[in-house]
Formats: C-alpha cells, structure tokens, sequence
C-alpha cells in the first residue's frame, strides 16, 4: 500500500485526555479517533490490525470445533428477565425502548441470546454438544470509562458459547478452549498468563482469566512457585495462625479519647501502635441487609470475596446515614464490643487476620473515643471468620503456603463454566438417554479483540511508538525512498512490485516528506522491518536494513535483502 494512497493522519502530540500510553499510541499512529467518552472511531491501520487478530481467533476457534454464527445488538429485556439478570446486571446494561414502549438492552454480553437460540432448536442428548461463537460488537456503560479502547463503552468482542449434555463434555470444552486460547495470544506474540478469576456479573462456578503481563496493567496478578495463579480480585489466602497469648498477656480494655481520628493511620500514630493491632468496622449492604465485616487497620477488604461468600446478588458500600443507623456511632468510630447484644439479627463477619489480633485497638461505639486492649475471643465473638482480604504482599499461598510474587497485568480473555446457570433459568433442556429432561451445560469464552491490539502496544513499545509484534503487525515491512522523484523512486518502485508480487504485504511511503517526517512516523507506526532507498547507498548497489526497536541499522546489498527477506518471510 502506497502511503501516498492510504489514510493515514499521524499526530505529532496526543490529545491531553489520552491517560496511557496504549491510549496515546493508537491517536498519534492514526489508529483510532475519538467520538465520545469511551467511544472510538476505527481507522484503516486500526481496522487492519483487528482484522488480523480476528483471524488468528477465528482459525483457533475453528480448529476447536467451534461454529461460527452473527448474534443480534439489540436485545430483548424478556430473554434477560428470564435469566434474572434485568435486575442485577447494573447501570453497565445500557437500556432502551422502541417506539411501541417494548424495553430492549444493546448487548454487553450474549449468554441471553445464545442461550435463546439453542433451546429453540436443540432438544435431545444427540445434538449436543455443540459450541457456537461470533465476533460483535458490545456496549457496557461504564461509569468511568479510562485507559483509551482497554475500558471503553463500545467494544470489539469475539464470544464463544459451548453446550453439552454431561459434565464431562462440558469440562471437554472448556479444556478446548483453554488450550485455544493458549494458542492464540501465542501466536499473538505475548508474554501472558492464565489465572483464576473471579466469574462476575458472567456467573458460573469456575473460570480463567489470560493477562498480557504489562506494567500498566489496571489487574494486579498474585503467583507462587508452586504454580498457584490467580487474579487478586480471586486471590486465596492462607488462613494464619491465631495470636498466642496467656491470660497473663491480656490487658483490660480501656477507653481512650481520640479526637478527629479518622483513620487508621492516623489513629495508630496518636495511640503509638502498629496499624495491625487496629481493628476497623466496616459496614455494607447486601441485598438491602446490613452486614458488619472487621479487618485489620492494614487489610483491604475484597468485595468480591465478602458477596461471593454472603452469596449477593447486589453489595454496596453503606452511606454515612446507613453506617450510623446500623452501629449507633459517627462514621469511623463504631466497633464489635457489645455490638451482638444490640444488634443480634445484622450479620458480624471478620477476616482471619483479625484473629492475629490481642490487645488491640477498636472504636468505642460513641464519637472521638477508641477501645484499647481489646482481644477477639474475650470482648467479642463474630458470627463467623473467613478469608475477606485482598492478597498484598507477605500472604501466603493457600496452596504450598509460601509467599505470593506479584505482578500487573492486562485481561484479553476470560473463559468460565457456567454449568446451568442460563440454561435452568431459560428452559433449555434436552432429553438424556433415559428419556429425562435436563437443563444443558454450558461454557462462555470472551477474547475482547480491542483490547488485545491496546494490550500489544503497552506490552511493546518504546519512547519513539509502537514496536508491533510479526504475526499482528499490520504490514509485514515499510519501505520508504527518501526521495519522491529520480533514481531513488525508480528504485523503491521496483523493490515495492517486487515484493508486493512475492505476496508481502509492503507500507510504502512514497511522500514527498523530509525523510526526518518518514522516520518518525515509521517509528511511531511500528512495522516491525524497515528498508529505506537513499540516493547515498543506492549508487552503491546498497540499502539500510533495520528491525523496529532496535538501535542499530543495517547495511545490506539487494542481494542480501532478498536473502534476509526470504528468511524473514518463508512460511
């Protein structure tokens, strides 16, 4: 493709809004513009990396056993009120109404549909399984939409659904899938993980999340030499050990005056106690039912966990209003001594670690005043301990029980066991063996496509752009001829027909720029090789050779091109 015939508007600086690199990247190589907040418009070059993406998918899949089928946008409320998740999805499921009042949604996921589709057709044990997917776009109305096309509102999404009539085809499937997905990003060019996950607003009882490892990455990975991964959202920790004391090291509580303490930290440092020996009530509402948890003052509370473990449909963090009405105290300063016997019906849960704790410090229930030398066991027992901390550093595995290793990672696809969580709320049953009716068996499979082209540039790039890996690069080299007349164009002329006729997909730059403006712009646009016809080298039988990313050129003759471009190139 000759540059001067392409559309192709690079930027010299990114728009102020642009929050990431990826995000930076994708405007100035004239990738993507923005239309709104969380919305982008596509590009040629953009489009075409997609593209390539979506093949490597599509042949995996494919290789899978999968089908491929076209899933509608717009989808009818009936389907999503029949698997509950109307009500429960959140303000993400953007909402509609057609001109007769008829309540529809424009999809954030198609487990409704899919599902839909099945059940109309499938109907005996002989049928199945059967995995089905599509690549579509979707919509979820993020409350903040960030981080360019990585958390945007509309998305590019491929979206894989298996059905099966035992678990044992449904666990076939999602290994199958599993092992796709391996070889996708793979083939990709990533250095990436799978990792335990949390299912989310998806459901089902099992799932994996594959994270392109990334410094930038908004998810946080917890792994151990074991080979336990996971997503910290997901994360297991050990249970430690309880606090080893006799009656002798325990001190009778106290009340102190802690006026304006707040918080934690600053609790600690007017009490001159490690922020470990504080214990902080915090208070939810699950399902419109107050619950209590306790943490350390130096643990953050996993909400994941605490509605997964409460079995939730709906957890919110509680007002000041609600805070105060469920503990009788000022924000900050309510506490667990005394609190069953005035609130026996609210739920008191705390975290493990909170059972490491004696002699420690908690609020008095009344405002500016703490309780010092309290001790779980002895000044109060909660209803139940269970593991609600998010993994930090110094957790330990629950599997070996050494320490955690972390690091940061971009999610590019989620895989999950449904079981029948759509298909027993939905009606799609199929006739076993016996003759009996049994709700089918399901398995989702998510590869957000958008996010993997944003995920590949923060994964490689440098100060100057874009460094593409081969197999998703959007051509396959850029030729450029510093001059747009003479010999030197002649030459690049030739050179492009050629390798164009050897099936090589070339970005020619043709213009008539400063060779500075091509550099930079070659730079920025990251094709990954790079031969520049130079009216220098040419009378020499010669051109400059370079690999994106690398400091150093080349000097090659035209034979040697040709022999390193057959290396390069030879499939």
């Amino acid at each position: 493709m000759k540059l001067t015939n392409y559309y192709l508007p690079t930027l010299k600086e990114a728009p102020k809004d642009a929050d990431i690199i990826s995000a930076k990247l994708m405007i100035r190589a004239g990738l993507i513009r923005k239309t709104a907040s969380g919305i982008y418009e596509w590009l040629p070059l953009g489009m075409k990396i997609l593209k390539k993406i979506e093949n490597i998918i599509r042949e995996e899949f494919n290789k899978a056993g999968c089908l491929e089928v076209w899933l509608p946008v717009i989808q009818p409320a009936d389907l999503w009120q029949q698997s509950t998740r109307w009500d429960y999805y959140g303000k993400e499921l953007l909402r509609i109404k057609d001109r007769k009042g008829a309540d529809f949604c424009i999809a954030p996921t198609a487990e409704e549909v899919i599902t839909d589709l099945v059940k109309k057709d499938v109907s005996s044990y002989k049928q199945l399984p059967v995995c089905l997917y599509q690549f579509g776009t979707k919509f979820r109305d993020e409350i903040r939409p960030r981080f360019g096309v990585m958390r945007a509102r509309e998305f590019y999404m491929a979206d894989a659904y298996s059905f099966s009539a035992t678990d044992e085809s449904a666990n076939e499937w999602y290994q199958k899938m599993y092992e796709a997905y391996m070889r996708i990003f793979k083939r990709c060019g990533f250095a990436f993980r799978p990792v335990e996950a949390d299912t989310g607003a998806i459901g089902g009882n099992f799932s994996h999340e594959f994270m392109v490892l990334a410094q930038a990455g908004e998810d946080e990975i917890a792994t151990c030499d074991c080979g336990y991964t996971s997503n910290t959202e997901k994360t297991e920790i050990k249970a430690p050990d309880q606090a080893v004391y006799t009656d002798a090291d325990l001190k009778p509580v106290q009340e102190v005056n802690t006026p304006n303490m707040h918080t934690v930290e600053d609790l600690a440092k007017f009490l001159k106690v490690p922020a470990e020996k504080c214990i902080k009530m915090m208070v939810y509402k699950a399902d419109e039912k107050p619950v209590i948890v306790l943490m350390r003052g130096t643990d953050e509370l996993n909400e994941i966990k605490l509605k997964k473990y409460l079995n939730a449909n709906v957890l919110e963090k509680a007002t000041p209003e609600f805070y105060e009405a469920q503990t009788q105290s000022p924000v900050g300063f309510a506490g667990p001594v005394g609190f069953k016997q005035k609130f026996a019906n609210t739920k008191l849960l705390a975290d493990n670690y909170v059972k490491t704790i004696f002699n420690g410090v908690c609020g008095a229930c009344k405002a500016d005043t703490h309780l010092i030398n309290v001790t779980p066991g002895r000044d109060f027992t909660p209803d139940a301990y269970a593991d609600f901390k998010l993994a930090a550093t110094g957790d330990l595995c629950p599997k070996c029980g050494k320490p955690f290793n972390f690091m940061r990672g971009i999610e590019v696809g989620h895989i999950f066991k449904l079981g029948t969580k759509y298909s027993a709320s939905m009606g799609a049953n199929f006739l076993d063996e016996n003759q009996k009716t049994k709700p089918i068996i399901m398995g989702c499979y998510g590869i957000g496509v958008s996010r993997v082209l944003a995920a590949a540039i923060e994964q490689s790039h440098d100060d100057f752009g874009i460094i593409w890996p081969s197999p998703i690069s959007p051509f396959d080299l850029e030729l450029i001829a510093l001059d747009s007349e003479g010999e030197v164009k002649q030459k690049a002329d030739e050179i492009y027909e050629q390798l164009t006729a050897r099936g090589l997909d070339i970005l020619y730059d043709d213009r008539d720029e400063r060779p500075g403006v091509k550099f930079k712009d070659a730079d920025l646009i990251g094709v990954p090789y790079r031969v520049v016809i130079g009216r220098k080298l040419l009378p020499e039988g010669k051109v400059e050779f370079k690999i994106r990313g690398q400091k150093d050129a080349q000097i090659l003759t035209f034979a040697e091109l040709d022999a390193k471009l057959k290396e390069l190139f030879t499939k």
